[in-house]
């Protein structure tokens, strides 16, 4: 029965240091997350909850109505940057984040 409770204590005291480990990481920039999910094995999917974890670590503090924050992008042709705030008042801006293809 010791030996038993000891097994599981061993399996199951890393669980919540690991929960809060990739928590944390979900919460650094996309390079710092992706080098800890490139290291990480494919069982452990199965043991986290990451859909619930990476919502709630990636929600962010904007409201509906709130305005965007400013940010500037390289052109696609790589030859200037744009910036959200140059449009602001001007005309109305339509955000993408995703692929078209």
């Amino acid at each position: 029965m010791r030996r038993a409770l000891k097994i599981a204590l061993a399996l199951l005291l890393p669980y919540p240091l690991l929960f809060v480990g990739f928590y944390i990481a979900m919460r650094q920039s996309p390079e710092v997350f992706s080098g800890v999910m490139s290291k990480t094995s494919n069982v452990v999917f199965l043991i986290f909850p990451f859909k619930r974890m990476w919502l709630s670590a990636r929600e962010g503090s904007l409201k509906v109505g709130d305005a965007a924050p400013d940010f500037s992008l390289e052109t696609y042709d790589r030859k200037s940057r744009v910036q959200l705030s140059t449009f602001r008042g001007k005309k109305p801006i339509v955000l993408v984040f995703g692929s078209y293809t």
